[in-house]
């Protein structure tokens, strides 16, 4: 069925506004004399959470080891920021949701010793997966977090006993094919101070792209895409058994491409577009890379 409504995250970071992020709901009904507009906003209780990517809790697709059927009655919303977990009830009021269950960053910290959250997948068993950029202090480590899919509690560390990236950002995963594959981010402590070009060469950007064993939660790959690309956004093809997708690079303007090659057991990249620099003024830099995200 056509979507009816769209959820929204909005920020006031940088913005000299100092107002809590809120959930903003779209209305998507062509019908509606509020058809485009925003029909409600919840607001966080706390300020500068920076809330990033929201992600479905619970049964929303139907790739879960249950069989069970798709269910969009929660929304995760990490804060990047903050790292603190906001649970969204959506249920029968999802033109106006509001906020279930709130994992404090406490909790956080000291049950998995990471910090700054960023993009949030339900799991084939139900459980949700949360990316995280670093540890508590800011500095970069890669890696996730996972939430009891039915109770919203957190339950710890995703990852086995294995070497973790040194940063982390975005991730998605083909359950069919046993891998997930994620991201490099900003070292936090330097992304919260803003983009500076004294950071180039200095192995704060992320440059890899990591493959995991999804059932072992085990880090099985790493592809080096080059010192400062950082890899941010990564999408597989839609199809459930298809073995390829792309990762966009934000500071090269380089996209690869993802694979794997038939009858091989390991997974491989190439480079398939690169965005030139363009020569501009009145910027921190005289060349604005092309920001593939």
């Amino acid at each position: 069925p056509r979507e009816e409504v769209a959820y929204v995250t909005c920020t006031y970071r940088n913005t000299g506004i100092d107002q809590p992020d809120f959930l903003a709901t779209v209305d998507l009904n062509p019908r509606s004399c509020h058809y485009g507009q925003v029909i409600h906003r919840l607001p966080m209780p706390n300020l500068k959470d920076e809330l990033r990517c929201a992600g479905w809790g619970g049964p929303a697709c139907g790739c879960f080891d249950s069989g069970a059927a798709a269910q969009r009655t929660k929304l995760v919303l990490p804060g990047l920021i903050s790292s603190r977990i906001y649970v969204v009830e959506l249920g029968a009021q999802c033109r106006a949701p509001r906020i279930c269950k709130m994992i404090e960053p406490v909790d956080v910290f000291w049950k998995c010793n990471k910090g700054y959250l960023a993009v949030s997948h339900p799991l084939p068993n139900g459980d949700i997966l949360i990316a995280n950029m670093g540890d508590p202090a800011g500095n970069g480590k890669g890696g996730f977090v996972v939430l009891d899919g039915a109770t919203s509690e957190l339950k710890g560390n995703w990852e086995g006993e294995c070497e973790t990236p040194t940063s982390g950002c975005d991730f998605w995963y083909k359950a069919r094919l046993n891998v997930l594959v994620s991201s490099s981010g900003l070292v936090p402590k330097v992304a919260g101070r803003g983009f500076s070009p004294d950071d180039f060469n200095k192995g704060l950007f992320g440059r890899r792209l990591n493959v995991w064993n999804l059932s072992c939660r085990s880090l099985t790959q790493c592809f080096d895409l080059g010192e400062d690309s950082l890899p941010l956004s990564v999408r597989f093809l839609h199809g459930p058994d298809a073995a390829e997708g792309y990762v966009g690079c934000a500071l090269s303007g380089a996209i690869f491409r993802f694979y794997k090659p038939c009858e091989a057991n390991n997974w491989a990249v190439e480079e398939v577009i690169r965005i030139p620099a363009k020569d501009v003024s009145g910027w921190i830099m005289p060349k604005m890379p092309g920001s593939c995200a």
